[in-house]
């Protein structure tokens, strides 16, 4: 269990309706079941003066990232749609922020880092800056997919020397193969990230 504080930064990671709601483009099983757990983050995190931030993916219309256009997904969370805002039960503080990924059709899998999907480039979101202009020392990440932006937005964190932990309750897995949301929790402990 992490203990929040004003250096401790609570990561939400894509808690859109196309992943956590049954209706969703690219629905996440047990992606709604999830929300109550992340809700109870936010609350301990806010209480305690900690930083939060949700993540978003906000995509064009059409993008290498999707199978229509070359791409291994289908369509989701194109910005402006209902499958891209955050699901409606989320309850997120008013002064939350929120760093949208994924806008110029980019691979948006981390909250740090975006992948131009033909280049193969990187570039950073405003995600590390907005937590280190907070002194931010620690992230906790929850949300969703586990095997995906979750995992990716772990391992940034730890990459970029933040101490990062997993609320591995408060995430759930797309699993295309079977136990990829395994593979990602031992993936995210061998890197350091305490996963509880």
């Amino acid at each position: 269990m992490p203990e929040y504080d004003s250096r401790t930064a609570l990561v939400v990671v894509d808690m859109q309706n196309d992943f956590a709601d049954p209706a969703g483009s690219l629905a996440v099983s047990g992606g709604e079941t999830i929300v109550p757990r992340v809700n109870q983050a936010v609350r301990e995190a806010t209480d305690a003066g900690s930083f939060v931030v949700a993540t978003q993916d906000w995509h064009p219309e059409s993008t290498p990232h999707f199978e229509k256009d070359g791409g291994i997904w289908p369509v989701h969370c194109v910005g402006g749609t209902w499958g891209a805002e955050l699901h409606p039960t989320l309850d997120l503080p008013a002064d939350a922020a929120r760093v949208r990924k994924g806008q110029n059709g980019e691979d948006g899998y981390s909250g740090f880092t975006m992948r131009d999907p033909e280049s193969g480039e990187e570039t950073p979101t405003e995600l590390e800056g907005l937590l280190r202009d907070r002194h931010i020392e620690r992230v906790v990440v929850c949300g969703l997919a586990t095997d995906y932006c979750v995992k990716a937005t772990a391992l940034d964190a730890a990459r970029l020397a933040f101490e990062t932990a997993l609320l591995a309750d408060a995430v759930a897995a797309v699993d295309l193969q079977p136990d990829d949301g395994e593979r990602a929790l031992a993936e995210m402990r061998d890197a350091g990230i305490a996963v509880g």
